[in-house]
């Protein structure tokens, strides 16, 4: 490879190191956060869910209006209504003639005492004919095209107290989907601090993995020089060889676990895996310390029972199963409701069978009262009401659930705090059997074995502060939603 070449090689990894650092964008804490609710598809859910309550519970509401409804039906028959038999078809239209001929001889007696009746008993008898036969045709009822167009009111008057209790019901429902809500976000927002502060605990062991492989290379150089000028033993440099290459395979392994967990990340708050992120507090050196809170404060179990989202969803369907009671007891008591329209028929029926649309208007009353049932509403009743029983069994239960759970949150604090100072005094100790150790070996009365085991000692204590550092801030994240307050 040519002087050149390299030359060019290294104005392209410089310029695509200069890109990548310009393309990349640093977040804090609550930026990250806001954008985890914005984007995440958890909350949209949940925001589509408080939506559809939300219509239900209006549409609950409409049950006390009166409703309107048009409704239109035809049908075709193969045969017509009749209100004649045959025979009586068949006889009207003939009934002046069978009167004339049961008049038999008599009708001539009477035409020969008055003749000028003579000449009516032809026209009487056609005029009960033509009677007869216009009967027959006005009873025709045309029935197999049949039609039926109706626009009915219904007004509830009362439905046993069905229509309150959907609405209570309904108001509960909006409630408990507006707490999953809430337990959705505090949810998605612990896990992203803890994809944070993970985030900010590898970027600071990556710092200590790479003054460790520092540390070994020059530790590593030096026995070699010492080899040479043979004031060690090449097993001694063997063995600081083996450690400088477990340090370089503990940054590689550092360095994949932070890029997996800056894609974790960035997956919460719906960036592209790829995105390029570097997090503020990533260029502290140190994280400040944090104060200790009050353990009577930690462990009140009033702030959690009043804003913990899964009690108030348990409180909300203890509600529901009341009022679930409610409407079994409804449908088994006397229902009222007033009714009103106009009802238009084909063929029409106000004014004989004709073949036209007429229709009446009318206003009613119904009135439902169940009578006898076998005890079905007794056991529908009884049903309801053993969930309600379980409902506030349940309640009961998730309550001393979280009071154990606010407990141990409390107490992880604490070790998280106690686990922090001890971590800080560990690591004063290593620093200072570090400084010695180095003092030692440069003197000549430290073997390199005590000097690799103080180098690994002081790396143990780093990473063990920055655990600690990183599970204080984690443990206080767990404890405010363990309390119902993590959130903005």
């Amino acid at each position: 490879m040519t002087a050149s070449f390299k030359k060019q090689l290294g104005l392209i990894a410089a310029t695509v190191a200069i890109a990548f650092s310009a393309s990349a964008q640093t977040f804090t804490l609550d930026s990250l956060r806001q954008m985890a609710l914005r984007q995440s598809k958890t909350m949209a859910i949940s925001q589509a869910e408080e939506t559809k309550s939300l219509h239900q519970q209006k549409a609950a509401r409409t049950a006390y209006l009166p409703k309107v409804a048009l409704e239109a039906t035809y049908m075709r028959t193969g045969d017509e209504i009749s209100l004649l038999n045959d025979t009586q078809k068949a006889t009207l239209p003939q009934m002046g003639t069978s009167l004339l001929q049961s008049l038999g001889p008599d009708a001539a007696v009477i035409a020969s005492q008055y003749p000028e009746l003579a000449a009516l008993f032809p026209k009487i008898g056609e005029g009960l004919n033509n009677a007869g036969a216009n009967l027959v045709d006005a009873l025709k009822t045309d029935t197999r095209n049949l039609s039926l167009a109706s626009l009915m009111l219904t007004q509830p008057l009362y439905m046993g107290g069905k229509i309150r209790a959907m609405n209570q019901i309904t108001d509960e429902a909006r409630l408990i989907a507006r707490q999953k809500g809430r337990q959705a976000e505090q949810e998605l927002l612990l896990a992203v601090e803890q994809a944070y502060w993970q985030v900010v605990s590898l970027s600071a062991k990556r710092r200590i993995a790479t003054q460790y492989v520092d540390m070994t290379r020059r530790l590593d150089d030096d026995m070699n020089q010492m080899i040479k000028e043979g004031v060690a033993t090449k097993a001694s440099g063997l063995s600081v060889s083996v450690k400088a290459g477990e340090a370089e395979m503990t940054l590689t392994k550092v360095d994949n676990a932070l890029t997996l967990s800056r894609m974790a990340l960035c997956r919460l708050c719906g960036m592209p895996l790829d995105t390029p992120i570097t997090l503020e507090d990533e260029k502290l050196e140190e994280l400040p310390p944090l104060q200790t809170a009050a353990t009577d404060a930690q462990t009140d179990t009033t702030t959690a029972f009043a804003h913990r989202p899964e009690l108030q969803m348990l409180e909300s369907a203890l509600t529901i199963s009341r009022r679930q009671v409610d409407v079994a007891r409804s449908d088994f008591m006397p229902q009222l409701a007033l009714t009103g329209g106009l009802l238009t028929t084909y063929p029409g029926l106000t004014n004989g069978f004709e073949k036209k649309f007429k229709g009446t208007w009318a206003v009613g009353v119904a009135l439902k009262v169940p009578v006898w049932n076998w005890g079905e509403g007794r056991h529908k009743v009884q049903a309801a009401r053993a969930d309600a029983t379980i409902a506030a069994l349940q309640l009961d239960e998730a309550k001393e659930q979280i009071a154990l759970s606010l407990k141990q949150a409390a107490q992880r604090v604490e070790e998280a705090d106690k686990q922090y100072a001890l971590s800080m005094r560990n690591l004063s100790r290593a620093d200072e059997n570090l400084y010695t150790a180095r003092q030692g070996f440069a003197e000549g009365v430290v073997v390199t074995s005590d000097l690799l085991s103080a180098q690994t000692a002081w790396v143990g204590a780093q990473s063990d502060k920055i655990d600690a550092q990183i599970d204080q801030r984690i443990s206080r994240s767990a404890l405010r939603k363990a309390q119902g307050i993590l959130g903005f």
